[in-house]
């Protein structure tokens, strides 16, 4: 640490400024200010980001600096090419390791709120689970609400969503793939399957916000309930625009705010809109409180179904590997 003091510890992650750490004799993962730590040596693996997107792999120390010069953290990656940046372009790191199923992270929400004037109740469960490699990502994602009240038909609200990133040869660039799965009883939407894809450009990258945007081409395949009226399955190509704003401070809070804008081609003046927001507040070690805002709308729905479906829901959720 830059007064001096010295830890033996297991370093878990570097996220939002914070550096988490594990030592045998406290119990939970600790939060040490990253401006804070002077240097560090590891021999564990990571994979490491730094401000510009680049992206590297291997064991951590730190070379000498003399004078005033700023403090660089050297690289070793696996094929033994050493790597120094300084401590200031480094915005994340994670523990990684050869071992595949110690690879993953994510975590796993649930809330539940009772009414007893109208009797009515809502459940929400949700879960992410996230693969990272040197230049590649993976993810996966699963939100549901249950929302039930005296003299009103339940009404359910499902989405699965897969995405796919790798980053290219050019500075904070990428392509990503998308792969989403929806349905709204208040939309009368029996199943809704998006798939899609395009060049992404990181707009900010740094240890307080990451801002994204994506352009590509999509294509949804749309099948109604046949209530109020029979309505054929619609197949729908569009453009695709979408944006991700992540915000941090410290270790303590969080925004994160995702949205997809879809101009259909095929149906000149249709236009889907999908927005996902999420505010975090960490309670203790990997526990959460999450209050998030869903919204799904169709400016040309069919006859007599519904263009949109939005609610909020809030609850406790648990984080599990570099998360």
């Amino acid at each position: 640490m830059r007064n001096g003091d010295r830890l033996t510890c297991e370093i878990k992650s570097l996220d939002a400024n914070t550096l988490f750490i594990s030592l045998d004799y406290i119990l939970n993962t600790q939060s040490l200010d990253w401006s804070k730590v002077d240097h560090v040596e590891s021999k564990q693996l990571f994979i490491v980001k730094t401000q510009d997107g680049l992206v590297y792999s291997g064991t951590l120390s730190t070379p000498t600096t003399p004078g005033a010069r700023p403090v660089k953290i050297q690289i070793l990656e696996v094929s033994d090419t050493k790597v120094d940046l300084d401590k200031t372009q480094i915005i994340k790191m994670d523990q990684t390791s050869s071992n595949l199923w110690e690879r993953f992270s994510g975590n796993i929400g649930l809330g539940t709120t009772y009414n007893k004037g109208n009797q009515s109740t809502q459940y929400n469960l949700n879960s992410a689970v996230n693969y990272s490699r040197e230049r590649w990502g993976a993810s996966a994602s699963y939100d549901s609400v249950l929302s039930s009240n005296t003299g009103a038909t339940v009404s359910t609200r499902n989405e699965v969503t897969l995405q796919v990133q790798r980053l290219l040869r050019w500075n904070n660039w990428y392509y990503a793939g998308l792969n989403d799965f929806f349905q709204s009883s208040v939309q009368g939407i029996q199943l809704q399957t998006g798939l899609g894809g395009g060049i992404g450009r990181y707009l900010k990258n740094n240890d307080h916000a990451v801002i994204t945007i994506l352009g590509g081409m999509a294509w949804q395949s749309i099948r109604y309930q046949q209530k109020p009226l029979p309505v054929p399955t619609q197949n729908v190509a569009s453009g695709l625009i979408g944006g991700e704003v992540k915000l941090f401070y410290f270790n303590k809070t969080n925004l994160l705010i995702t949205t997809y804008l879809l101009p259909a081609v095929s149906e000149p003046g249709r236009v889907h809109f999908n927005l996902n927001t999420t505010y975090s507040v960490k309670l203790w070690s990997k526990l959460n409180w999450n209050i998030s805002f869903y919204g799904n709308w169709d400016n040309r729905p069919p006859p007599r179904f519904s263009g949109s479906d939005y609610g909020s829901s809030s609850g406790l959720s648990w984080s599990f590997g570099n998360q």
